[in-house]
């Protein structure tokens, strides 16, 4: 059993500690919650949660991005729609447009290749490496010193974990740098698309329905993970086999209704809750209006550069979708500070610590660092200014060819060291993944487009206060008005010339006459000079911010159970039930919607064009045994309390025996300030259910073998 990881209940804010349904568990702290659990109504052992080498923890895992699960012995993995996506738009062109019409492999040799940046990652393993990284650090050290001994433990450490090839280690930090779990995954690389259902279906509603409820999205779509025949990852190859899993998840078919409880586990990427006053105003007044309006820009540009050319349409299709719901979560998190004033309560908290340190700072059983305070202020203080620069830096470069072009001088300039001293991202392990990236450019990437969009972003660049622009970048850029020689006179948009700098050394980068090239060697002192900027600052965060954890844990004791630490992209695992809302007066949402729903929604045109067979099906009801008894219709998505967010996309939605019910893919609107505060009252997840899923795949797409290979329980007749 792992050891707990427990957080100072102050620095979650309002959230105090964790109450509700509140709480994105490590797994190794559920036998912590088993009364928790028994409230609800989950009936699987923590204990058997807690083992990773067991069902159903061994059945979930994740994708780039995103959380899946194995459905079947022979690899079969189920995920949303869109964390797919990529896999169906790099196989599909206008005249097999897959997008659009959906793909079904109806045997294995029919699966297509989800391309390099398709994978699957399995984890075997964590493990409480917290001493290995912090203990003996000198009290002394600069932050970049501090960063820079941290970063080289964390890469002795993956070193250590990645002598066999199969895996892929990491070391993220918990507690914002006070604990380190050290991650062992098992990396398959040769995953293929096996089913999609239109993204009529898979998207129904689009944009206009995205963080909204009611919704009637068939956010699904299945994967294959394949390995060489001795059992083991390999590189995608006709002659490798189906991965066999440790286990998969059984599908029920027999539904929820209002009030039963649900678990869910997967990889949910970041969360804010432990912030401080400051951070939460300059994500408020600064960074998350930046960033709305540079979104909005930019989707504008690609609009436009891509209209009336379905090929470009289809490269962008990707990146406009993920734009898109980004641009729509800053936008309610903006909403939803304005609904709820979370910097003015945590205020309120923040000046009765603040009272208490300054009064027991010295006595005997808290001795604490005198200047931390004023230390933690300086910090932030300088970590919000080096963001600022940042952002402008993006804006700045805001090309996919320049980033390529930058990538490939940085890989050369670090393989003159030796690979331990190399930067992390640029060692040995990681050259397959920056080829893969390099690769992938093909199917997102037009010139014209790219240099509409760099062309635009530098005008909002010229915009921005010189004060927090990074020193030495504006010497270095070219005009405005002056990107389209650099376009024509380069070889990186062509693939195989692209890749070719792979390996070639730093000389021949600066003896270089392509201009991207050259323009990424006279950018590369100003992008360092940046870059160590944020090690100091990432450094001295690392230091004061436990410490002042450590603090606050001095202050508040234990509320009697273990507190969750922020999401950080590792395995976590939620609880809550399936549960309507409020989101204002007189209003009640939920938890479940139906197929005729998709009906008063349909109007023929995008995003509301369900496919004619689906409209068929609902017309004529033949629901089969997928009709709710109590509904008398198919539900389509329903709500749960579960505490969830990006990252989480794809999860499996489990019943109480851990049992496959539905899949997490989106928030409601009121929701989306839920990285920063946990409203119990509020906070809802949006899971499409199983029942839906499986009706079209049965009814519209004929997805038979599919449906045959996954083993589903039925509801009693």
């Amino acid at each position: 059993m792992f050891k707990s990881v427990v957080l100072p209940v102050a620095l979650l804010g309002v959230a105090a500690a964790a109450g509700a349904d509140e709480g994105q568990w490590q797994p190794h702290q559920l036998p912590q919650l088993k009364s928790e659990l028994k409230r609800i109504g989950i009936t699987i052992p923590a204990e058997r949660l807690a083992d990773l080498s067991a069902h159903p923890m061994s059945a979930i895992v994740a994708t780039p991005g995103c959380s899946a699960s194995f459905v079947s012995p022979d690899g079969l993995v189920v995920t949303n729609h869109h964390c797919g996506y990529g896999a169906i738009q790099r196989n599909s062109t206008p005249e097999h447009n897959y997008i659009a019409n959906g793909f079904l492999a109806k045997t294995r040799a029919e699966e297509l290749p989800g391309g390099p940046n398709t994978m699957i990652y399995v984890t075997e393993k964590v493990e409480n490496v917290t001493d290995r990284v912090l203990k003996g650090l000198a009290h002394n050290l600069s932050g970049r010193a501090r960063h820079e001994q941290v970063e080289a433990r964390i890469k002795a450490l993956i070193a250590e974990c990645e002598s066999d090839k199969a895996f892929r280690c990491s070391v993220p930090a918990f507690n914002r740098g006070g604990a380190y779990y050290r991650i062992k995954q098992l990396l398959i690389r040769d995953v293929r698309l096996v089913y999609a259902p239109a993204n009529s279906v898979g998207d129904f509603g689009g944009d206009v329905d995205n963080f909204e409820f009611p919704r009637h999205a068939g956010d699904f779509s299945f994967l294959r993970a394949y390995v060489g025949r001795d059992g083991r990852p390999a590189d995608p190859s006709p002659d490798n086999v189906p991965y066999k899993s440790k286990s998969f998840l059984v599908v029920s078919a027999e539904g929820l209704k209002a009030g039963d409880a649900i678990l869910l586990a997967g990889y949910p990427g970041r969360t804010s809750r432990y912030k401080l006053p400051a951070e939460i105003r300059f994500a408020r007044d600064v960074d998350y209006p930046a960033k709305v309006a540079s979104i909005t820009a930019d989707l504008c540009v690609i609009a436009a550069a891509t209209m009336g050319n379905p090929d470009y349409t289809v490269r962008y299709a990707s990146v406009s979708k993920s734009l898109h719901n980004v641009l729509k979560k800053t936008r309610g998190l903006l909403d939803g500070f304005a609904r709820k004033d979370i910097a003015a309560i945590k205020d309120a908290q923040d000046a009765e610590f603040r009272a208490w340190y300054k009064h027991h700072v010295h006595e005997n059983n808290y001795r604490g660092p005198k200047n931390l305070l004023a230390d933690l202020d300086a910090a932030i203080a300088a970590d919000m200014a080096t963001t600022r620069e940042e952002t402008a830096w993006m804006e700045a470069t805001h090309s996919d060819l320049l980033k390529s072009a930058r990538t490939l001088y940085r890989l050369a300039l670090e393989h003159q060291k030796p690979d331990a001293q190399r930067a992390a991202g640029y060692q040995d392990r990681d050259v397959a993944f920056i080829k893969a990236r390099l690769t992938r450019l093909e199917q997102s990437f037009a010139p014209s487009v790219d240099q509409a969009r760099w062309q635009a972003a530098l005008i909002r660049y010229g915009k921005i206060d010189p004060k927090v622009r990074p020193h030495g970048l504006d010497a270095v850029l070219p005009a405005q008005n002056a990107l389209a020689p650099l376009y024509k006179g380069t070889e990186l948009g062509d693939t195989a010339k692209r890749l070719a700098w792979i390996g070639r050394d730093a000389d021949a980068f600066r003896k270089s006459n392509d201009p991207f090239i050259e323009l990424a060697v006279r950018m590369h002192d100003a992008g360092m000079a940046l870059e160590e900027r944020r090690k100091e600052v990432d450094g001295n965060l690392e230091r004061i911010v436990p410490q002042y954890m450590d603090a606050v844990i001095a202050w508040k004791k234990s509320q009697g159970k273990p507190v969750y630490p922020d999401a950080n992209g590792t395995l976590r695992v939620t609880y809550g039930t399936v549960a309507p809302y409020s989101p204002r007066d007189g209003i009640l949402k939920g938890p479940f919607t139906t197929v005729e729903g998709i009906l008063e929604k349909q109007t023929g045109k995008a995003p509301f064009d369900a496919p004619q067979a689906l409209l068929q099906a609902i017309r004529a009801k033949r629901y089969g045994r997928f009709k709710d008894p109590v509904l008398g219709t198919v539900p389509v998505d329903f709500l749960s309390s579960a505490d969830t967010t990006g990252g989480n996309s794809g999860s499996a939605v489990m019943n109480k025996r851990g049992e496959l019910v539905g899949l997490n893919f989106d928030s409601t609107y009121e929701s989306i300030t839920k990285d920063w505060y946990f409203d119990p009252v509020i906070t809802r997840a949006i899971h499409v259910d199983i029942r839906y899923m499986l009706w079209v795949m049965k009814e519209v797409d004929h997805a038979d073998n599919v449906l045959r290979e996954m083993t589903i329980k039925y509801p009693k007749s």
